[in-house]
């Protein structure tokens, strides 16, 4: 497993805002509004559980199937009457009535690298079923779409990358990135914020370096090329470096023990909690990659901060011992603290992985384990959304008996980013050029608008 990614110097953050500066502007083509959520959401937060969640496990159980199928876990009611979840997850269960379950996502990626492309792009890859590099030919990560057509207003950042890079398996995954757009567009990456301290350090000035300073540097990059420091992407790169609203919103310190402690002192908690800053700093798109990796549980069995949803021959003892236990944990804490905080309203939240697994439960014997498990399965999962105008407590689509494939309402990857950026007020015709020229449409599916109320 490499190493945890450094977190961005001064110089990064500078160069990134720079490099916007020095690529072509968006041109977005003006859009009308259509459909119950469009544009109700100031935020959308994307809690990403790499690796493949399994939905009978989780959010679609069948607990009146073969027991080959139902799996290991028991079910408890929620507070939605026409919801049971896993028994693992009883502080989900008594929140039920915040989120709506969407059961009927489907494709045909049955690999980890190029399934989490599809999920965080809205794309298929052209290597389906495999575990490709990322390339700058890829499709932009949905982040970086949005920076293209609708930037930040209020905040330096249009979209933020939190406990990333993601791997998968071991190898940096693609979709992450700017890809055709190029690396002005790329979401800023935060990584691991537990060491908030850190984190907070390399947005401080140096000594020698004063705002006076700076402020000179600024005035010198005027004189050498006018147009560079006019530019609004270049005001922003200055920005950073000396904006206490960034700082602020980077400090986790500034939470109340308690509360940090409801989200979890690890990795996926701490992440979440940054999300919730960064939506109150008005950043528009946040990705809280929940696990940094789809399985490191191989590697490092004692850390679950290394474990990922990439379950198969040890899928109920993963999930029972480390995976539910953290994520019930969590994501709990920052619905309610989203909620408690208004923020609800405005923020689009989207718990969603790459695909689910396979209804029958069987030993992989290419696969470490005696234990029978669940394989890889992209015909049918599960996802939860929250907020922005999403019915609470809707369960909207349907598997089969056995929770294999949809038997109403079919969503694909491609409808799920139309609907995320529907809620952002971009509608389904969204469209763009590339740095050169080349028109695309910014999403491939339609919006899920039955979803909102």
């Amino acid at each position: 497993m490499p190493p945890p990614p450094a977190l961005p110097s001064r110089r990064d953050w500078l160069r990134l805002g720079v490099l916007g500066a020095l690529a072509p502007r968006a041109g977005a083509k003006p859009t009308a509004p259509g459909g119950a959520g469009f544009g109700r959401a100031k935020s959308v937060v994307v809690v990403f559980t790499s690796g493949g969640m399994s939905q009978l496990d989780t959010f679609d159980p069948k607990p009146n199937a073969p027991e080959e199928i139902r799996g290991a876990f028991r079910t408890i009611p929620t507070t939605n009457p026409e919801l049971r979840v896993c028994e693992h997850l009883p502080r989900m269960a008594a929140l039920a009535h915040r989120y709506a379950v969407l059961r009927s996502m489907t494709h045909d990626d049955l690999d980890h690298g190029s399934a989490c492309y599809l999920a965080l792009t809205g794309q298929f890859h052209q290597r389906k079923s495999s575990n490709p590099p990322p390339r700058p030919t890829d499709f932009p990560a949905l982040g970086a779409v949005l920076k293209r057509i609708q930037p930040a207003k209020h905040f330096p950042h249009t979209a933020v990358h939190v406990n990333g890079p993601l791997l998968a398996p071991k190898e940096v995954s693609p979709g992450q990135y700017g890809g055709f757009l190029g690396r002005a567009y790329e979401p800023t990456e935060l990584g691991n914020v537990t060491d908030t301290d850190r984190l907070v350090a390399s947005l401080d000035l140096p000594s020698d370096v004063p705002a006076a300073r700076l402020a000179a540097r600024r005035d010198l990059l005027a004189k050498l090329d006018p147009g560079a420091t006019a530019d609004p992407l270049a005001c922003k790169a200055f920005e950073l470096v000396n904006a206490p609203k960034v700082q602020t919103a980077l400090d986790l310190d500034r939470e109340p023990e308690k509360l940090r402690d409801r989200y979890g002192r690890h990795r996926s908690g701490q992440a979440c909690l940054m999300a919730r800053r960064l939506v109150e700093a008005g950043v528009p798109w946040v990705t809280v990659f929940f696990n940094h990796g789809i399985r490191g549980q191989d590697d490092h069995p004692a850390d679950t901060d290394e474990y990922g949803w990439d379950t198969h021959n040890d899928i109920f003892d993963s999930m029972r011992d480390h995976l539910l236990p953290r994520f019930d944990h969590s994501v709990s804490a920052f619905l309610e603290d989203m909620h408690v905080r208004g923020l609800l309203d405005s923020t689009l939240v989207v718990v969603m992985g790459e695909f689910g697994r396979a209804p029958l439960v069987a030993v992989e014997k290419n696969f470490a384990g005696s234990s029978p498990g669940r394989k890889h399965w992209g015909a049918c999962y599960s996802v939860l959304l929250a907020g922005a105008g999403v019915v609470p407590g809707a369960l909207y689509g349907k598997s089969d008996r056995i929770a294999a494939y949809p038997a109403h309402e079919p969503t694909v990857p491609g409808d799920l980013a139309a609907t995320m950026f529907h809620a952002r007020g971009l509608a389904r015709d969204a469209h763009d050029t590339d740095p050169t020229d080349r028109p695309y449409r910014a999403v491939s599916g339609s919006p899920v608008t039955k979803l909102f109320s």
